[in-house]
């Protein structure tokens, strides 16, 4: 699938902090990056209770991560846009005004396809679950004129996605993984793993974690070799897993 095929598509991202993007989605993000898709991440947090690194002081770690965050999208080829709540507060930010944000970044992106946690967060983590009921709850407000109509011209997005059931780091060591339930679109992303580690490894205050689950538990022939997605709402595509977050 590429842009001259089927008109400029969009995809957009709609995470907690810097790095979901990447641990992710990074291959699946340079794939359709280079295909000539419009990626977009919207990021709810900038990150500021996550590890250091021994790298920076904790008052300087939001700007830290927003700098690695804004890195590794450079080398994916994405977009980006910040919200600046607080992380592990997210559930609490007001509802009518995310719902604002999330709605104008969706009017003024026009993707196809939104991507997000699935709603119990992928793994439980609060903001995880809150960016999940936040979009699901905006994507239905920008199709409708009558919410923010200074936000810009509704808009229906064709498709959300949701994350899989199977950690992504599992997923290359995981018999038959394109038979699990919920494993909608499978994304071979091999031809992009030197980009997906240059992605992993700007986030340089997470890169430790990072390398323990993606290069020390596992071979990374293995855990960077798929990225996955779960269908939530649209089109079912004709045969599962699809191999293109844009089949049917």
């Amino acid at each position: 699938m590429t842009c001259s095929m089927t008109g400029c598509m969009g995809l957009l991202f709609v995470l907690a902090h810097p790095d979901d993007e990447t641990f992710l989605a990074g291959g699946t993000i340079a794939k359709y990056a280079q295909s000539g898709v419009r990626v977009s991440i919207l990021c709810a947090t900038r990150g500021e209770r996550g590890a250091t690194g021994d790298l920076c002081s904790v008052d300087d770690l939001p700007v830290q991560r927003e700098s690695e965050l804004r890195e590794a999208a450079r080398i994916l080829g994405a977009g980006v846009e910040l919200l600046g709540y607080v992380d592990q507060q997210l559930g609490t930010a007001p509802v009518d005004e995310i719902r604002r944000k999330i709605v104008q970044s969706i009017r003024r992106e026009r993707p196809e396809i939104v991507v997000t946690f699935d709603p119990n967060g992928g793994n439980l983590h609060t903001d995880h679950i809150a960016i999940s009921r936040f979009a699901v709850d905006a994507l239905v407000a920008a199709a409708d004129r009558r919410w923010y109509p200074e936000a810009g011209e509704a808009h229906f997005v064709r498709r959300l996605l949701w994350t899989p059931p199977v950690p992504v780091f599992e997923l290359g060591r995981t018999p038959d993984p394109g038979g699990q339930p919920g494993m909608d679109f499978l994304i071979e992303v091999t031809s992009f793993r030197e980009k997906k580690e240059a992605a992993l490894r700007a986030h340089r205050t997470q890169w430790p974690g990072l390398h323990k689950i993606f290069f020390e538990k596992g071979r990374p022939e293995e855990s960077l070799r798929y990225e996955a997605f779960r269908l939530a709402r649209g089109p079912r595509p004709s045969k599962t897993p699809a191999g293109d977050l844009f089949a049917d």
